[in-house]
């Protein structure tokens, strides 16, 4: 995180407020839960990769656990940046599946592979968050249970949002079974098959290429490349590492297998960054 000492953050139990006294800042966003990010004041552009996506003030975007994103958060005239984040961890998600009607649940969504998503304004994201400011605003602090209360009003406001969230939020659950994204995205580095990956996800071959397509519009082995490129871009372009060292890395054997995939995903060679 840059410039840490102009960062005031106040949690609450998985809820907090960053609020910014520079006119910008640059910091990397890594975390392990989902995140639903409210600008109260200012601007905040989230890239992603070679995308750029603009949240302006009273507007909200969706950015998915596990993803390293690049994100500046900007005063706009005389307004300094605030932003209100909820993060979803998987107990509070379990807890919330466990009480959903599953005849309720939509039938055949297709996982979306996109990252970041800039939420609809409608008004039970606005009344969320309106709810919400007093307690920052104010400096008084909520029970445990109020915001829990308001998280899962958040995982409601997301779902009415759109039907794409139902796999997103409950990927631990039937049809979208336990820990096949996790340990894909805590092993895609790693030099396994995949016969390996599926035995280790508790599946046979057959089963993981069919539970995989019911989340992924990619065949397992293209999500691996492309989850690989991803974390190479980041490691040259944000980290300054080699080339040489970055491709081994993060998974490939061949330098030109790895420069051809890279060239193809965004456009330019990986020495061209």
């Amino acid at each position: 995180m840059e410039q840490a000492d102009k960062l005031k953050t106040i949690s609450y139990w998985g809820i907090f407020l960053s609020c910014f006294s520079d006119f910008s800042e640059k910091c990397i966003h890594a975390a392990p839960e989902h995140v639903l990010v409210y600008v109260y004041s200012g601007e905040q552009i989230i890239e992603d990769r070679n995308k750029k996506i603009k949240i302006k003030a009273g507007e909200c975007a969706f950015i998915r656990r596990n993803h390293r994103l690049l994100m500046y958060k900007n005063s706009k005239g005389n307004d300094l940046y605030k932003g209100i984040s909820l993060k979803f961890n998987r107990s509070v998600l379990r807890e919330f599946y466990s009480r959903l009607n599953k005849s309720k649940l939509p039938k055949q969504e297709a996982f979306s592979d996109k990252n970041v998503f800039k939420i609809e304004p409608k008004p039970d994201i606005a009344s969320l968050f309106n709810s919400l400011t007093p307690y920052f605003e104010e400096n008084v602090k909520p029970t445990e249970e109020v915001t829990h209360l308001k998280l899962l009003e958040g995982i409601y406001a997301l779902l009415n949002n759109a039907d794409v969230f139902f796999p997103i939020l409950f990927d631990f659950a039937d049809p979208w079974k336990i820990d096949m994204l996790e340990f894909l995205n805590d092993h895609y580095m790693d030099d396994l098959t995949m016969a390996q990956i599926a035995a280790y996800t508790g599946r046979s071959l057959a089963t993981f290429k069919r539970d995989f397509a019911k989340i992924s519009t990619l065949s397992p082995q293209k999500w691996l490349i492309k989850k690989r490129l991803e974390s190479a871009y980041v490691k040259l372009k944000e980290e300054g590492k080699k080339v040489q060292n970055v491709y081994v890395e993060v998974g490939f054997k061949n330098p030109s297998h790895f420069s051809t995939a890279f060239k193809k995903q965004y456009g330019i060679t990986p020495s061209e960054i």
